[in-house]
């Protein structure tokens, strides 16, 4: 499979899980454009790309929780590549503790950054793939969102509406 002319949106793409996604499509042919918090976490991962196919990846920093924010860096990406083929929504963060311990700020962080972040990034992109006739959006979940852990009710809660956001 080859992914060549397509362009692939990788969330959470400067570590882990999304920066091995990042990879594996650039490595089959997508240009990536490479969303991490972090302006340093973004750069790295699009030199890499890049380092391995000129000029095929674009680093963008945004906080995914930041719907106004998400919604420029949507704008952005489809002027830089004029298109947007796949959305990959995978960054996500962790912020455990019992329920009856837990911070509001804990539970807002988890939310937004791990639900609220997917829904705004495809709020910025759908458009534009229903105009192409053509997209893919692919939402990272977790085990955890259908079965629950101690001390993840925030974690759970996200994953488990990320499940709702694929129907």
């Amino acid at each position: 499979m080859t992914f060549e002319g397509q362009v692939a949106v990788v969330t959470g793409a400067g570590r882990g899980i999304g920066r091995a996604i990042a990879l594996r499509f650039a490595n089959k042919g997508a240009s990536v454009a490479c969303v991490s918090r972090t302006e340093d976490n973004a750069k790295n991962i699009a030199d890499e790309i890049n380092g391995l196919r000129s000029e095929s990846a674009k680093a963008y920093p945004v906080d995914v929780g930041d719907h106004a924010a998400v919604q420029k860096i949507g704008a952005r990406i489809l002027e830089d590549f004029g298109r947007a083929d796949i959305l990959v929504n995978n960054a996500g963060v962790t912020r455990d503790a019992l329920a009856m311990r837990m911070s509001l700020e804990d539970w807002d962080t988890v939310v937004n950054t791990n639900l609220r972040g997917a829904f705004s990034f495809i709020h910025a992109l759908v458009r534009a793939m229903t105009k192409q006739r053509n997209g893919r959006i692919i939402n990272i979940s977790s085990v955890i969102g259908l079965m629950g852990n101690a001390g993840q009710t925030n974690y759970a809660a996200s994953k488990a509406g990320l499940i709702g956001l694929t129907k």
